[in-house]
């Protein structure tokens, strides 16, 4: 292993790791991606189709951490440092003591994910937590790809990727486009779309029959789906308790994926 004591804030080694909170925030533009935590390094360095550039490491988690270490590529480095000097790098408190760095490389194309028998399709969805949510009830139920508009979050933000249990380090995605765009072009796959909405016009989840390919859309927290998108797909709503009209929008994911997964099981 390529193991390197860093003693420095301002080595230039670790730059990809300074203010990780911040970049986050204001959106990487060097094609770079964090992932924090044992589970998602593991996932990272033996499920992920992305390649691992660098480990950032507090350095007493070195011994606990050799046997996932063994699976480093090794051309890949590994930065340690004391607890402190890894929190002043990153900006907060490291508390896992993990980090890694790795390249998000060429996306992929809705072409590349359009095939499976069910997939989820999110538009709008701008929260972290909700997308990483999103992919980890996805995954969960068998969903062969996930597609999101341009206007949806980065599922490689790192608080999304932890979230979603690092599934969104192995499941197809493509991330791009407008919603509208996105309906046609999964009408012509072949493809049932269920809009996901409260309206009371909507059919109940479970009056429908699952068809044989099926993608469910979600709109964003709060407002929902665009009136336009709800129109050219088939609305569908989750019935709830009297003066109840709404669950969050990965909860609601879950449910419809449920009932499509235990359907499908039992045919």
């Amino acid at each position: 292993m390529n193991i390197f004591s860093i003693e420095s804030s301002e080595d230039p080694r670790i730059a990809p790791f300074v203010s990780i909170r911040e970049r986050d925030l204001t959106g990487r533009a060097d094609g770079r991606f964090i992932v924090e935590g044992k589970v998602t390094l593991g996932i990272l360095l033996e499920r992920s189709r992305f390649a691992i550039e660098s480990l950032f490491l507090c350095k007493t988690r070195l011994q606990p951490l050799a046997d996932l270490l063994a699976k480093v590529p090794a051309n890949v480095p590994i930065y340690v440092a004391p607890q402190a000097l890894m929190d002043e790098v990153a900006g907060f408190n490291v508390h896992r003591g993990i980090l890694a760095c790795a390249r998000k490389g060429d996306g992929l194309s809705l072409n590349d994910v359009v095939g499976p028998q069910t997939l989820l399709v999110l538009n709008q969805t701008s929260n972290h937590d909700n997308v990483g949510a999103a992919f980890r009830n996805a995954a969960a139920f068998g969903v062969g790809g996930v597609i999101l508009d341009q206007q949806s979050c980065d599922p490689l933000y790192r608080k999304a990727i932890r979230v979603s249990a690092g599934t969104s380090l192995w499941l197809p995605y493509h991330h791009g486009g407008t919603g509208l765009a996105q309906i046609e072009a999964l009408k012509s796959a072949g493809y049932t779309i269920w809009a996901m909405t409260p309206r009371a016009d909507a059919a109940p989840l479970k009056s429908l029959p699952v068809p044989d390919k099926l993608a469910i859309l979600l709109g964003a927290e709060g407002p929902g789906l665009p009136d336009l998108m709800i129109a050219a797909a088939t609305a569908v709503r989750i019935p709830m308790a009297t003066g109840f009209d709404s669950v969050n929008v990965a909860t609601a994911g879950a449910i419809a994926l449920s009932y499509v997964f235990n359907a499908r099981q039992m045919s």
